[in-house]
């Protein structure tokens, strides 16, 4: 399967949970048992809980020996049937004992060293995401990056991998708290934050899933997941307008990995927050301290997802005294600071870019984000009051850790002034090369240029083809064809 899988260019995350089947003809169980791996009574026996095996153990996680060996599981030659497009998804990690106090592990059991569990359960799902992490790093050489999901976590756990937020409902208020609760997690230095597109438990109406998975396109981590005696809810079986809405949301999603790309590579350097609330970026206005039903990617997109049921319209707050905004759909210009009311239809999610940003995206449709990587780049260039903007893109393979042991990767600045837009680098020293090329600029606010002109190095000007539309004031300009990664100029004379 996972080699049909990877003909595709596609990937798997299978659950791999840290209770044990207590069975003497399971492999993993007699290994752990026979190393004393095992998270012990206050009397020193082995602690036994129920989870979805049945009468299981649990691995003692916090022991340093114990991670270890979880992380030579990971190998090939120990994962029986894995793949290099095989990664990890750590679920139950609290840990999860369904009759146990709390439906976790007694307080009084034994770990690592003699401490108790209750001064150390929030640190369990940590330990247990830490060692799957290492064990993918491993199992490559060090080579290629890990991806764990995780339901448990705790300071430090972004350096592992992505976390959702739990069990939630098919609920209209579990759709809304979702926002609030992965702003909350981006502050503290989890960004790669998601939640349950469709609700876990229960079964959701076609407005809400649409609605969900509009919101969730627009949220760091973004997956469907449903619990097993639910109703199916694949897209294509809620009828073809519903579809039709979905597969939309999808592919504004995916147009936009560029974009998540770069603002993760700021999360990755800094902890700067990828979604975060409108008072980070603008902390002087008391209006945004409240709002939590909005918020902003970087700082270039406000998104105030539809999340209401019926609603008709939503009211957005457009921060920034002199600033002006610019819906993604229509291409409105806005000033602010102003409360925006906007009505809405099932197709409408909102999305406004900052006069003054420029957004990449990529807008060929794709089975995978795989097949994407060499896909040519649309700049989306919305001016400012002052007629400028600067954005930036990060780009590097993907997958290893290049980017960090041999700099192979990427780093651009992107500018406008003065009627002209700049490529240049915003690290000279990195080494990455790719085909990748520039297929569009989309100039928000611009006006009807005589001519526009393309300057590279070594080469003669270009005159590029391009079309103006006067309602709009959008100025679209068509094949540059020029690379990505090198330094270029166009002009608007």
């Amino acid at each position: 399967m996972l080699q049909r899988l990877a003909t595709k260019r596609r990937k798997m995350v299978s659950i791999v949970d840290p209770h044990i089947k207590i069975d003497s003809g399971y492999r993993v169980h007699n290994e752990i048992r026979s190393q004393d791996f095992y998270v012990k009574t206050k009397d020193g026996n082995d602690y036994e809980g129920w989870c979805w095996p049945g009468s299981a153990g649990y691995p003692d996680f916090t022991n340093p020996a114990m991670r270890a060996w979880w992380s030579r599981m990971f190998s090939y030659d120990h994962y029986e049937g894995s793949r290099e497009n095989l990664y990890t998804w750590n679920d139950m990690n609290e840990p999860s004992v369904f009759n146990g106090p709390e439906v976790t592990m007694h307080k009084d059991a034994m770990h690592h060293g003699g401490w108790e569990h209750r001064d150390v359960h929030n640190l369990y799902a940590f330990y247990v995401q830490m060692a799957t992490a290492q064990g993918q790093v491993q199992r490559s050489g060090g080579v290629e990056r890990p991806f764990v999901l995780t339901r448990g976590f705790f300071a430090g756990s972004q350096r592992y991998g992505a976390v959702w937020t739990g069990d939630n409902s098919a609920e209209w208020e579990h759709l809304q708290i979702s926002i609030p609760m992965c702003l909350s997690l981006g502050l503290v230095g989890i960004s790669f934050c998601g939640a349950d597109i469709g609700g876990f438990f229960k079964n959701p109406e076609p407005e809400l899933l649409v609605r969900w998975y509009q919101a969730g396109a627009y949220q760091p981590f973004y997956r469907a997941h449903a619990h097993v005696d639910t109703t199916r809810r694949e897209p294509w079986l809620f009828g073809e307008e519903n579809k039709a809405l979905i597969r939309q949301a999808i592919r504004q999603r995916y147009a936009l990995l560029p974009f998540w790309y770069t603002l993760f590579y700021h999360s990755y350097r800094t902890g700067q927050p990828a979604m975060r609330p409108l008072w980070v970026q603008y902390p002087q206005d008391p209006t945004t301290f409240s709002i939590d039903d909005q918020y902003l990617l970087g700082d270039a997109l406000l998104v105030h997802p539809v999340t209401a049921q019926g609603a008709r319209g939503v009211q957005v707050y457009l921060p920034g005294k002199g600033e002006v905004w610019y819906d993604v759909h229509t291409h409105q210009k806005l000033h602010a600071p102003q409360t925006h009311y906007l009505a809405v239809t099932m197709s409408t999610i909102p999305v406004y870019q900052r006069g003054g940003s420029i957004v990449p995206r990529k807008e060929r449709v794709r089975r995978s984000s795989d097949c994407m990587h060499h896909d040519p780049y649309t700049l989306y260039v919305a001016l400012g009051p002052q007629g400028t903007a600067q954005g930036e893109l990060f780009l590097d393979d993907g997958h290893t850790f290049n980017f960090e042991t041999k700099r192979e990767y990427l780093h651009r600045r992107f500018s406008f002034s003065g009627n002209t837009l700049t490529s240049s680098a915003a690290d000279p020293n990195s080494t990455f090369e790719t085909p990748a090329w520039l297929e569009r600029v989309v100039i928000l606010g611009a006006g009807k240029p005589a001519a526009v002109i393309l300057n590279q190095e070594g080469a003669t000007e270009t005159h590029l083809d391009f079309s103006h539309e006067p309602e709009t004031s959008v100025l679209t300009i068509r094949k540059p064809a020029v690379n990505i990664g090198k330094d270029w100029t166009i002009s608007l004379r």
